[in-house]
C-alpha cells in the first residue's frame, strides 16, 4: 500500500515540488512480481563482469561491487520524477571495447575509460541542463529517428546472431528463452490466455522471468550451460580498494590527450543513447493511451541530467565498461507490458513496477547465493534483453514511418542500415546529409511568399472588379 493516493487520472503523487521525489510505501506501492522479476534478472546487469574482468582486469568480486554501485544509481530516476527504467548505451559496448583495447593493460585501460564516461557526462549535463535533449526528441526530422531505431534495432539482432554472437554459444537455451518470453510478451495468442486462465495471468505477469528460468534448467539439463556452485555470505563493496586502485583519487585524473581520444566515440555514445530516448518517449505515450487512470510525464532533459550525474559519479568512483544510459529498454518492455495489461487494481501505479524492479535486483545481487546460482546463464539473460530491444527499436520505427512520406521511409532505412555496419557517427552523418540535399525544401519559404502573394494580387483585381 502507499499512503498517497492518486486522484484518476493525474500524476502519481510526489514530494520535493519540482524534484518529484517519489518514496516506497508513502508514494508508490511496492509490487511484489516486479520485485521477483528483478531478482531473477540480475544476471542481466551481472553479464557485464565477464568484460570487467577480461578487458580490466578487475577482480570478479570487486565487478560484482561495481554493478552494485550501478544498480543503486539506477534507482535515482524513479525516485526523482523520470519514469524510465533505467539501464547501459548497451549497443556501444563493442565500440567501447575496441577503444578500451587500444590502451596498455591495467591503469591506461582505467584511465581511458575515466575520460570517456567524463567525456560522455558532460554531454549529458549539456544537453540536459540547456535543454538541448528536449529540442533533439521534437525537433529532429522523423527520417533520423526512425532511421536510429531501425539501426539500433538491427545492431542488436546482429550482434546475438553474428558468428560471435550469443546465440551459438548456447543455441538451443537461448532460443527456447527468446520464443518464450516473445510468446509471453508481444503474442497474439497470450493476450486471450490472459484474460481467460488466472493461472497464465499469474505467470505472464513475470514477463522474460520465467522463460530465463525455463531456458536456464533447460541448459543445464541437455549441457549447454555449467551447473551453478552456490556460495554464501553477502557482496560488499570494498571502497578503500576502489579508491586506491579504479578511481581519480587513487590513479588521478587522465592526460588531456586521452579526453580528446574520447570525443568521438563520446559523441557516437550520446546518437546510440538518443535512440533508447526515442524508444522511450513512444512507450510512455502508448501507455498513456491504454492506461486512462494515470498520467505519465517524460522529460528527456530530465532523463539526460540523470543520466550525466550517474556517468559523472561512475567515472570519479567506480569507470563502468557499458557506460550509464537513458534505459534498459529489455527491462522498460517487462515493467510497462505488465501496467498496460492490468487494471489498476492489479498494478496500483507504474511508477511502483519501475521502481520495485531495480529494489529485487539490488537486493539480489547483494545476496553471494544468487549472484553464484545465476553466474552460469549469465549470457542467457543479456541475450534476451538485445533481442528484445531489437524488437521493440524495429516496431517503434515502422509505426514511426507508417506516417511519413516515401522519401522519409527511404532516408529512414539507409540512415539504419549505415548505423547497423559502419557505427552511430556514419549512420547520422550520412542521415544529414540526404535530409540536407533530399528531404529539406529550401525554397519553400519563398513560394508559399509567392503564391500568398500572387493570391492577395489576385483577390484585389477580383475587388476591383467588383
Amino acid at each position: 500500500m502507499s499512503l498517497k493516493k492518486r486522484p484518476t487520472g493525474g500524476e502519481q503523487p510526489s514530494a520535493l515540488g519540482a524534484l518529484k521525489l517519489r518514496v516506497p510505501f508513502v508514494h508508490y506501492k511496492i509490487e511484489i512480481p516486479d520485485i521477483l522479476q528483478g531478482a531473477i534478472l540480475c544476471v542481466v546487469p551481472l553479464s557485464i563482469t565477464a568484460l570487467m574482468t577480461s578487458v580490466l582486469g578487475i577482480p570478479f568480486e570487486i565487478a560484482v561491487a561495481f554493478v552494485l554501485i550501478n544498480n543503486m544509481l539506477y534507482l535515482v530516476h524513479t525516485h526523482f520524477g523520470d519514469p524510465t527504467v533505467a539501464g547501459w548505451i548497451t549497443a556501444g559496448i563493442p565500440l567501447y571495447i575496441a577503444f578500451l583495447m587500444g590502451y596498455p593493460e591495467g591503469e591506461a585501460r582505467i584511465l581511458a575509460l575515466i575520460a570517456l564516461q567524463i567525456t560522455v557526462a558532460v554531454i549529458f549535463l549539456g544537453l540536459g541542463v540547456f535543454k538541448g535533449a528536449d529540442a533533439l526528441v521534437r525537433k529532429m526530422p522523423a527520417s533520423l529517428k526512425s532511421g536510429i531505431l531501425i539501426g539500433a534495432g538491427i545492431s542488436a539482432i546482429m550482434g546475438e546472431f553474428g558468428a560471435d554472437g550469443r546465440v551459438w554459444t548456447m543455441p538451443i537455451t537461448i532460443m527456447t528463452g527468446a520464443v518464450l518470453g516473445f510468446f509471453m510478451l508481444f503474442s497474439e495468442t497470450a493476450a486471450p490466455l490472459r484474460a481467460r486462465y488466472g493461472f497464465f495471468r499469474f505467470v505472464a505477469q513475470y514477463g522474460i522471468a520465467v522463460p530465463f528460468l525455463i531456458a536456464y534448467v533447460l541448459g543445464i539439463i541437455i549441457g549447454e550451460v555449467d551447473v551453478p556452485v552456490i556460495e554464501w555470505g553477502f557482496s560488499t563493496i570494498p571502497i578503500g580498494t576502489i579508491l586506491r586502485d579504479y578511481s581519480v583519487f587513487g590513479l588521478g585524473m587522465p592526460p588531456l590527450q586521452y579526453f580528446i581520444d574520447a570525443i568521438p566515440l563520446a559523441v557516437a555514445a550520446y546518437i546510440i543513447a538518443f535512440g533508447d530516448i526515442l524508444v522511450m518517449d513512444s512507450l510512455f505515450k502508448n501507455a498513456d493511451e491504454v492506461r486512462k487512470d494515470e498520467k505519465l510525464v517524460f522529460s528527456p532533459r530530465r532523463n539526460s541530467i540523470i543520466v550525466g550525474i550517474r556517468n559523472l559519479v561512475h567515472a570519479i568512483f567506480a569507470p563502468f565498461i557499458s557506460l550509464s544510459g537513458p534505459a534498459w529498454t529489455g527491462g522498460q518492455a517487462l515493467v510497462i507490458n505488465r501496467y498496460m495489461n492490468n487494471p489498476r487494481k492489479a498494478m496500483d501505479s507504474y511508477w511502483g513496477g519501475a521502481t520495485s524492479l531495480y529494489w529485487g535486483m539490488t537486493i539480489a545481487i547483494v545476496l553471494v547465493p544468487v549472484v553464484t546460482l545465476f553466474k552460469p546463464g549469465l549470457n542467457i539473460g543479456m541475450a534476451l534483453t538485445l533481442l528484445i530491444q531489437g524488437y521493440l527499436c524495429g516496431y517503434l520505427a515502422i509505426e514511426m514511418l507508417d506516417r511519413q512520406t516515401n522519401l522519409e521511409r527511404g532516408i529512414a532505412v539507409i540512415v539504419g542500415s549505415v548505423l547497423a555496419v559502419q557505427g552511430a557517427a556514419w549512420g547520422l552523418g550520412v542521415g544529414l546529409v540526404l535530409w540536407f540535399f533530399l528531404e529539406k525544401n529550401w525554397f519553400a519559404d519563398v513560394y508559399i511568399a509567392t503564391h500568398k502573394k500572387a493570391d492577395a494580387t489576385a483577390d484585389e483585381a477580383e475587388k476591383d472588379w467588383n
